[in-house]
């Protein structure tokens, strides 16, 4: 629609480079598995700044300042056209970072640190125990899948009893749950006989007894049915938040006017993280226990370059500390 509304506006060979730098922006939505615009915030649009700047995606290398601010700025331009077609709010736009020429505002790659996501998980145990928040957060910890993974789930994949639990993910594009890597995404992965459990108390307690519009029984519910992404998101960049937890700010913010705190601006959080910054902080928490890499692919449905690429967040000093001990003193 955007590039059919331009066609007596630009050139064919503009219009031709509109649609090869909205290409990356399309690719990244798919990766954080994305839908519907209106889910995007100012938050995981500087993300969107930083994936593309570092070259991350299929077939994609870093670049430039220029070259990048090229591209954010036909991302605005979409987005404007988004805003006036009503399709995301009106100063989405705004929100897109753009970066100076002079360069020098490199940001780390976003994670959530293994010692954190204990916390939260421990938090959790003790105060939300077998809530759906504290299974969203649990599983996706714990399996590293992604999040549509999760939401695919049906209570029929899930076998909690006996000594080998685990949890079967299938693609089932025609019932709304499609997995990314299609039926190549299809797998089997075990989970602990504790995670099974408090899995189990979940289903038998506070889980909301719905079915979704095909008639299944997914396993992470909200009162209309299977919960959508962007609830599962939320809840990420909800229980992510030090303040959330009774931590304190440590970005000195007030917390009684932190428009963090407000019903859907959770994500403006500095500290808030989103469910691929779980799956990177599984995959950097598995390499640093020398779980080899692929047992960690398998797992996580995920080739050993994109996990280095994407998800392990080692520096190369820690990484090369590891391969010491298998390394002979002469």
């Amino acid at each position: 629609m955007y590039l059919n509304s331009k066609q007596d506006e630009y050139t064919e060979a503009t219009l031709t480079g509109h649609k090869y730098r909205l290409e990356a922006f399309l690719q990244w939505c798919k990766e954080e598995e994305i839908e519907n615009l209106n889910e995007i915030s100012g938050r995981d649009l500087y993300e969107y700044r930083i994936w593309r700047r570092e070259g991350q995606g299929e077939d994609r290398e870093p670049v430039e300042q220029i070259t990048l601010r090229g591209q954010l700025a036909t991302l605005r331009t979409f987005l404007r056209f988004a805003a006036e077609v009503d399709a995301v709010p009106q100063d989405l736009r705004t929100k897109v970072p753009l970066p100076t020429l002079s360069g020098g505002s490199g940001v780390s790659d976003s994670t959530l640190e293994p010692e954190r996501a204990t916390g939260i998980l421990d938090y959790l145990n003790q105060y939300y125990y077998a809530s759906r928040q504290h299974v969203v957060m649990l599983l996706l910890w714990h399996t590293g899948c992604r999040v549509g993974g999760l939401r695919a789930l049906d209570l029929d994949d899930c076998e909690l009893e006996g000594d080998t639990p685990g949890l079967q993910f299938v693609h089932r594009p025609e019932k709304g749950t499609p997995l990314k890597n299609d039926t190549k995404g299809e797998r089997w992965n075990s989970i602990s006989q504790r995670v099974a459990r408090i899995v189990s108390d979940y289903v038998e307690g506070q889980r909301d007894v719905v079915t979704d519009e095909y008639g299944r029984r997914p396993l992470i519910t909200t009162t209309k049915g299977r919960a959508a992404i962007s609830t599962l998101r939320n809840t990420l960049y909800r229980i992510t938040r030090p303040c959330w937890r009774n931590e304190g700010c440590p970005h000195n913010r007030d917390i009684e006017s932190c428009e963090a705190t407000e019903p859907h601006k959770k994500s403006t959080c500095p500290s808030a993280r989103s469910p691929h910054d779980v799956r990177s902080g599984r995959v950097t928490a598995y390499r640093r226990n020398d779980v080899p890499k692929q047992v960690v692919s398998d797992r996580l449905n995920a080739s050993g370059q994109i996990l280095d690429k994407h998800y392990d967040r080692r520096g190369e000093r820690e990484k090369a500390e590891q391969r010491r001990d298998y390394l002979p003193d002469s």
